[in-house]
């Protein structure tokens, strides 16, 4: 189904045609190693500074009350970075089990203290947990930064690993001038489509979730 989930999470500011001006493969190939510069380097390699501020607390309570979740049940973030969602929702839902994974080793040796031991190392495409592990997996805004190959991988891993209930946002626009837009910002995504493609690549991977588009303008 497709519901926006992440309504509450507040725009960033994005400067376009400065990102445009300084966008060169040098600073795409520093942005895909998703390390410091990516995450609070300049502005122009990524984030230009990822730090919490409580602004997923929103966005979690959503989460939570979507899928119904409980204390004991069990969360997984694939594409986790510093981990804010993962902190939040145990925040919103104390007792909640939730999980972080991502391929960012810079991002999982700077989370908070309190996330210590909730992150780990690992890649979308293969996810080393046992099926149905999970009462829910999320994965926002990281399927895009796979190849088309990739992402169907992740997108039938999400599905495996998930008891049922999994929800994945991607990179996309619905017109011409978005496309252009988001062209000119996009560092990292490898794969990226109008939502009509994106659905192909869902039904070929036997995605069965609920998704939604990060659409910039």
């Amino acid at each position: 189904m497709e519901i926006n989930l992440l309504k509450s999470l507040p725009k960033s500011k994005r400067n376009i045609e400065k990102r445009l001006e300084a966008k060169d493969l040098t600073i795409i190939q520093e942005a895909k190693k998703f390390g410091k510069m990516y995450w609070d380097g300049p502005r122009e390699y990524g984030y230009g500074g990822y730090y919490y501020d409580g602004r997923w607390r929103a966005v979690a309570k959503d989460f939570i009350a979507q899928y119904n979740l409980k204390p004991g049940m069990k969360v997984l973030d694939v594409g986790c970075g510093k981990g804010f969602l993962v902190k939040d929702l145990m925040i919103e839902c104390p007792g909640l089990d939730v999980v972080g994974l991502d391929v960012s080793q810079y991002a999982l040796l700077n989370c908070e203290k309190s996330l210590v031991g909730k992150l780990h190392y690992g890649n979308a495409k293969k996810l080393l947990f046992p099926s149905s592990s999970f009462d829910l997996v999320l994965s926002l805004n990281t399927i895009h930064n796979l190849n088309e190959n990739n992402a169907v991988k992740a997108l039938k891993e999400i599905v495996r690993v998930s008891k049922g209930n999994s929800f994945v946002q991607v990179d996309s626009y619905l017109n011409k001038n978005q496309k252009e837009i988001f062209e000119s910002w996009v560092l990292t995504a490898q794969f990226h489509d109008y939502p009509k493609g994106w659905k192909r690549l869902f039904k070929k991977a036997n995605y069965t979730g609920d998704y939604f588009w990060t659409i910039i303008e």
